[in-house]
């Protein structure tokens, strides 16, 4: 099954075509990754998937459902990772995980329920009531992932997940991301699809 078509997909800047007519496929349990060199139009691609620019043609399909001009009525379908943290420094990592889970509309219980999971999850449960602003690059970047998926999405963008962080951290969030899509590909369905990185993580 495939979670995700793309067809002709295309953006045009005026006369600067950022992306130009691409198409692709993920089926449902694959790890996909947008790989090329910077200004090869990685990040725009992810933009028109995620609502955040309207294609200039082409088609976008989640599930089999056509989204191309109402992607917000898919973005219930998605946990983004931007490539730089969007989390606030004065908040603890609990606390920033359940503001997440309320913009997502989990409840109280739900969302501490989901937090506490996640923390276990991301090696984060000892820094759970500390700062964001004080962790470590790569416990900022785990922490970013886990509020990511804090509503348990089936499909998850990652934009430039392991860089600037040190090469432990890296083979940590990938080893947690391959175990996660291991453990959901068990009759729980969970779809990373990561730009930037290495295709088999």
């Amino acid at each position: 099954m495939n979670v995700l078509e793309v067809y002709d997909l295309a953006k045009a800047y005026g006369d600067f075509e950022a992306v130009k007519g691409i198409s692709f496929a993920v089926r449902q349990g694959e790890i996909f990754g947008l790989l090329g060199p910077n200004g090869a139009g990685k990040t725009t691609t992810i933009n028109m998937l995620m609502g955040l620019a309207r294609p200039t043609r082409g088609k976008i399909l989640y599930f089999g459902k056509e989204y191309t001009h109402n992607i917000k009525k898919a973005q219930h379908l998605m946990g983004i990772v931007p490539d730089e943290s969007n989390l606030y420094p004065e908040l603890t990592g609990f606390e920033n995980l359940c503001f997440c889970g309320a913009l997502y509309g989990l409840r109280k219980r739900e969302r501490s329920a989901r937090a506490e999971l996640l923390l276990e999850q991301f090696g984060l449960k000892d820094a759970k009531d500390k700062k964001f602003g004080e962790y470590s690059r790569g416990m900022k970047r785990r922490l970013t992932i886990a509020a990511g998926i804090i509503h348990d999405p089936p499909i998850l963008f990652l934009d430039e997940p392991t860089t600037g962080i040190d090469v432990a951290s890296a083979r940590q969030i990938r080893s947690i991301l391959k175990d996660m899509n291991k453990k959901r590909n068990n009759h729980i369905p969970y779809h990373p699809l990561h730009r930037g990185g290495r295709k088999a993580m």
